[in-house]
């Protein structure tokens, strides 16, 4: 840690000192102190200025009302797919209920068959009608998801649109 002391220069004024660790006095020096110069700006510059500024802000807000409206159309297009998926998992799970009901219906059936030849003629019917019931529930379940997935669509397609017809 370096003590400040004073000493005398040849010419008897007191000049202050440092004495460091060692015992060796380090001359101290005084930083010049700088002021900035006052300088009037350009009314040329200044309005420069004034219309970066007045852009920018323009810009900025450009900016954010895009930003609020994709906000919008995300939360939509959320919203929408939240809905349609969750119908579509009900209808996924009624098919599976109707599915179900006519497997247990056939075992019902099979168990009070009186013979194998009845059991076999169960078992076609059931077949030939599970067929056809599969074959609707597929179309039905294929038309729920196309349904869904327009629906979803839609806000992001319109967005889209809208934003093209501002560019243009």
């Amino acid at each position: 840690m370096a003590e400040t002391t004073s000493a005398t220069t040849s010419k008897g004024k007191a000049k202050p000192v440092a004495v460091g660790a060692t015992g060796v006095e380090l001359p101290k020096f005084e930083m010049p102190r700088f002021e900035m110069p006052k300088f009037e700006i350009p009314t040329a510059v200044r309005e420069f200025a004034e219309k970066g500024i007045a852009q920018a802000r323009e810009n900025y807000e450009k900016v954010k009302t895009a930003a609020e409206e994709a906000t919008d159309v995300f939360e939509d297009t959320y919203s929408t797919a939240t809905k349609g998926c969750a119908s579509y998992g009900l209808k996924v799970i009624e098919t599976t209920r109707a599915n179900s009901d006519a497997a247990f219906d056939l075992m019902s059936d099979v168990m009070n068959a009186k013979s194998y030849s009845e059991v076999v003629e169960l078992y076609s019917a059931y077949l030939r009608k599970q067929f056809d019931t599969f074959v609707s529930q597929a179309k039905d379940l294929s038309e729920h998801a196309q349904k869904v997935a327009t629906e979803t669509a839609e806000p992001i397609k319109g967005a889209f649109n809208s934003a093209l017809n501002k560019a243009a």
